[in-house]
């Protein structure tokens, strides 16, 4: 479950900071294996690279189960009621 934000570039340091904080948070969520945040690297820019976005997230589950049971989850649904307002666009990327 691979997640893409675009924030709001009127977004102060602290929101940021506090919105990957919320991120991090969801690892309380018991169906989350693995869980990743990043922003973008400062890799060798390339046209098939993209950049546009402030944060990168990765969730790793062990089955579908776990991937819907996290959709619900009061957790995941906090982080939504507080910070769904910070982005400007999301992209998500779901792979089995």
């Amino acid at each position: 479950h691979s997640v893409f934000f675009w924030i709001h570039a009127d977004r102060t340091a602290q929101q940021r900071d506090d919105f990957r904080k919320g991120l991090e948070s969801l690892t309380a969520i018991e169906h989350v294996r693995a869980l990743y945040v990043g922003v973008p690297a400062k890799t060798t820019p390339r046209p098939v690279i993209e950049r546009g976005y402030a944060f990168a997230l990765t969730v790793v589950f062990d089955d579908v189960a776990g991937h819907d049971a996290y959709q619900v989850h009061p957790v995941h649904k906090e982080f939504l009621a507080r910070f769904a307002s910070y982005w400007s666009r999301v992209q998500i990327y779901d792979a089995e």
